[in-house]
């Protein structure tokens, strides 16, 4: 029996380890989010038996159209660079918007690490996308930053009927696990797609511009913009992120005629 014992403890040490989002990370900032929120309304969705933090922010006019917000790595649904403007400022160019708190790691984590996470993303998505229905949005498109666009593309190459347009900020390229490769998962995307980044964005972003241009090959709707002189974060640039993302989105996805 012990010998049994010693073999199982053996074999269980040479088990991969299987990583699952923070919850007491997202908890610690679901608190102080809550407490300090000014603009939007703090939802609680629920994805399998996890609830998670989401802020809903209504469009200043009656609207069906509406955008799931994806932060980057270890950040949170009211980040301060590129989230908090883009999911306050939307609304009053005619969207709704809905920002996630997507799978967290500790700070320690490399962005390696997170790919056992993507098996959490789609159920927080449709979580989202199911809240937003309810709320009456007909047009659902997905702005993500950073890491949440490989989340986001990742998602969309099973071509899910629900989204209708994607707005990718900082997008990387290739990566080893193929969950996290924004280039494979581009090849199977087919809806419009803006992949927008800084002249002076990270590394992988700016060499990697030309292999996704690529990789979307196959998609006509696909379009690539370049910012001058935005970073990664878009520091000191919120107001042409806004107007970039908004008339790309406007016209891209102009509102349906009821």
């Amino acid at each position: 029996m012990s010998r049994f014992f010693a073999v199982f403890v053996s074999l269980a040490l040479c088990l991969p380890t299987v990583q699952a989002s923070d919850l007491d990370k997202e908890q610690r900032w679901a608190d102080q989010i809550v407490d300090s929120l000014i603009e939007g309304e703090a939802e609680w969705l629920q994805a399998g038996e996890v609830k998670f933090l989401a802020i809903y922010t209504e469009a200043d006019e009656p609207s069906a159209r509406a955008a799931l917000v994806l932060h980057g790595i270890g950040a949170h649904p009211d980040w301060p660079q590129v989230v908090y403007p883009l999911r306050t400022g939307l609304p009053a160019h005619g969207w709704s918007t809905l920002s996630l708190q997507m799978p967290v790691l500790p700070n320690d984590a490399s962005s390696e690490d997170y790919a056992p996470l993507f098996d959490e993303v789609a159920p927080r998505i449709e979580a989202g996308i199911a809240f937003l229905k309810e709320k009456g949005a007909k047009q659902i498109v997905i702005v993500a930053h950073s890491l949440g666009v490989a989340m986001a593309t990742y998602y969309l190459s099973g071509e899910p009927a629900d989204i209708v347009a994607l707005a990718g900020i900082g997008m990387s390229g290739g990566a080893k696990d193929p969950r996290m490769d924004n280039l494979a998962s581009l090849a199977k995307v087919h809806i419009p797609v803006l992949d927008l980044y800084g002249q002076r964005d990270n590394e992988n972003v700016l060499s990697t511009s030309a292999q996704r241009v690529k990789a979307a090959a196959g998609n006509p709707a696909y379009s690539q913009v370049q910012v001058p002189g935005a970073d990664h974060f878009f520091d000191g640039k919120d107001q042409v992120l806004l107007e970039t993302v908004s008339g790309w989105l406007n016209e891209t996805v102009p509102p349906t005629r009821e």
